[in-house]
């Protein structure tokens, strides 16, 4: 027993226990509540910034779409930058999606661009160029920088490798230091492009949706959950259960969050969507979130959402793919959720 593996997994099945003991003292409504504030707790708080004004970088006409390039900040001390997909040929307030890239060399992968910015015409990596897939079907598409990938990778690490992946270990270490975490901060950073975009003149603020792939999921989960403004959810290549995923494959450090699993399981943390839609992607053959554990979380969401009332809400695809983006169903689904609450 020197190894610790039997300890490990002890601890997973006390704490599960603990976990139910809990949920079963409180009702729906408390536990939501609850979670929602150990949520809240876990990540960290972030100053806001202020007196910044949003700065637009540039504008280029794209096949289909405007795409433009502009420079915010939400955390005190901090900008990033974000590009703005904006269809042609449309008039009125338009329904609305903040797309989220996961690891990679930013929102350029997920905007139809190379590293360098140059048109890409391979579509590697997984992303499959899903913000200009969300925009040629109609909507607004803010697509931000996530802080530690591709121009935003810390200076530091740059110095010792110029092609670092990212800086996310670095970035993740620290501020668990400081009692903060790099979610946290991204979550943040989100909700601020989220702000910029419920303020476009093209956009109407009561349709905005969201859609994460990866370790972009994990920042749009947590960003629905908080934040009522975000009506509709798309999580591709991370719904699951930490047992299947985080806990029992390795993972970037930024997956991972101090005590959450004292907390809850992660299919009851993205039931906190509920009751606004949801829809759960991934692929048959994805590595490092399978397909068993995606299937026990569909199986455990749908609980929620049927307590909710909100059963017909949850979607969800399993394709025959590999850590990679789809949205065979879930793009045209996106754009259903949004233009139907015009009419609720």
């Amino acid at each position: 027993m020197r190894q610790g593996d039997a300890a490990l997994a002890r601890w997973y099945e006390e704490q599960t226990l603990v976990r139910e003991r809990q949920a079963a003292q409180q009702t729906p409504e408390e536990r939501r509540s609850w979670l929602l504030g150990q949520l809240r707790h876990s990540l960290g708080t972030f100053e806001r910034s202020t007196g910044f004004s949003p700065v637009m970088l540039e504008r280029t006409v794209c096949d289909g779409y405007i795409r433009e390039r502009v420079e915010l900040s939400a955390v005190s001390g901090l900008t990033f930058g974000a590009y703005v997909l904006i269809p042609d040929g449309t008039s009125g307030r338009l329904p609305a999606v903040v797309a989220v890239h996961g690891h990679g060399y930013g929102s350029r992968q997920i905007c139809g661009m190379t590293a360098d910015g140059e048109i890409d015409t391979l579509s590697t990596g997984g992303h499959s160029h899903f913000a200009v897939q969300l925009v040629k079907r109609g909507m607004v598409v803010i697509a931000p920088d996530v802080i530690g990938f591709g121009e935003r990778r810390l200076a530091s690490d740059l110095a010792g490798d110029p092609n670092a992946p990212n800086s996310c270990y670095v970035m993740a270490t620290r501020l668990l230091m400081l009692g903060r975490t790099l979610t946290g901060l991204r979550v943040a950073e989100i909700i601020g492009a989220l702000d910029y975009l419920a303020e476009r003149p093209e956009v109407d603020p009561s349709r905005i949706g969201i859609a994460g792939f990866s370790g972009g999921s994990v920042i749009s989960y947590t960003a629905a959950a908080l934040d009522d403004r975000i009506r509709a959810a798309l999580l591709i290549g991370y719904p699951n259960t930490f047992k299947d995923s985080i806990w029992d494959i390795r993972h970037c450090l930024c997956n991972y969050t101090p005590g959450i699993l004292t907390e809850a399981e992660l299919p009851e943390l993205l039931g906190l969507i509920a009751p606004r839609p949801l829809f759960l992607e991934s692929g048959r053959n994805d590595h490092i979130f399978p397909a068993e554990g995606f299937e026990r979380a569909v199986a455990e969401i749908q609980k929620l959402y049927e307590r909710a009332d909100a059963g017909e809400r949850l979607a969800y695809d399993l394709f025959e793919g590999d850590h990679e983006v789809s949205g065979r169903h879930s793009f045209d689904w996106m754009k259903r959720q949004l233009e139907a609450i015009q009419n609720l």
